[in-house]
């Protein structure tokens, strides 16, 4: 696990997946990729493929092992919704979430007609779980919009967006189903500028529409140079989830111990 993640919106992120392609302009300078290559060729590093897309199902079987509840982002370097990436493999990501249910998952994707068309069929038994949250990136109209769509097509009890990086002006969103809106300017060598006046209609729309919403960042290189402060405050808002309790050791090793079994998933040893 990643834990205390640099992700402001989360604590920690799982990537039982690693690597992507690119899908659109909010895909032009991504992290993850830039991350990834830098090690690519290394022995022994978990990316010494670079950011060639990879299942890593070692990794599955992590969120039973966590005793504290976490925030968790599904994926931060990767997309599990890739056309690449197995339905099966979705569907078991998918019951650990199940399983693991003292964690909330965020799991977003650039990928969302193919989310929506699983949660129709075979993730079906997840949609009604609040304690997972279904995203779509919206960096654009062209491409984010349609995404948008297809996201309120998506069966699922909590729905966000993050509109990340930010590219242009929105224009008046459609915000019904949504339960969450994350918006940042895009960061790290050669960032394209953001402008205030796409962020605060984001501020206002959700603001008359009742949904959270979490400006992450202007961006730039370093980010911490302009920092997140909107018209001279924070906002820093997120849908409430209650704490879960935690099951005991014994309980985790037996939910491992029929997870590994139907779905064929590693053992990892014993959670602690």
């Amino acid at each position: 696990m990643s834990a205390n993640s640099a992700i402001e919106w989360t604590d920690a992120t799982w990537n039982p997946v690693r690597g992507c392609t690119k899908i659109s302009p909010g895909c032009l300078n991504c992290y993850a990729e830039r991350f990834a290559e830098r090690f690519r060729g290394v022995n022994g590093h978990p990316f010494e493929q670079g950011f060639d897309l990879r299942l890593a199902p070692w990794k599955l079987i992590e969120p039973l092992h966590w005793a504290k509840p976490q925030m968790v982002f599904v994926n931060s370097m990767s997309d599990l919704f890739h056309a690449d990436v197995p339905d099966s493999y979705i569907v078991s990501v998918f019951e650990v979430m199940v399983q693991a249910n003292w964690h909330v998952y965020q799991v977003l994707t650039k990928r969302a007609d193919r989310m929506r068309r699983m949660a129709a069929k075979q993730l079906k038994f997840a949609t009604e779980l609040e304690h997972i949250w279904w995203g779509t990136t919206v960096e654009n109209r062209k491409h984010g919009l349609p995404r948008l769509a297809a996201l309120q097509e998506t069966e699922a009890a909590i729905r966000f967006l993050s509109c990340e990086p930010l590219l242009e002006d929105l224009g008046t969103l459609d915000l019904h189903g949504i339960n969450w809106l994350i918006a940042g300017g895009e960061s790290g060598p050669g960032a394209r500028p953001i402008k205030k006046a796409w962020v605060t209609s984001l501020r206002d729309q959700c603001k008359a529409a009742q949904v959270p919403f979490f400006f992450k960042q202007w961006g730039g290189f370093p980010k911490s140079k302009l920092g997140s402060a909107l018209d001279g405050r924070e906002h820093k808002e997120a849908p409430h989830f209650p704490v879960r309790i935690v099951p005991t050791i014994a309980e985790r090793r037996a939910i491992e111990a029929r997870l590994q079994g139907p779905l064929g998933l590693p053992v990892l040893g014993s959670c602690a």
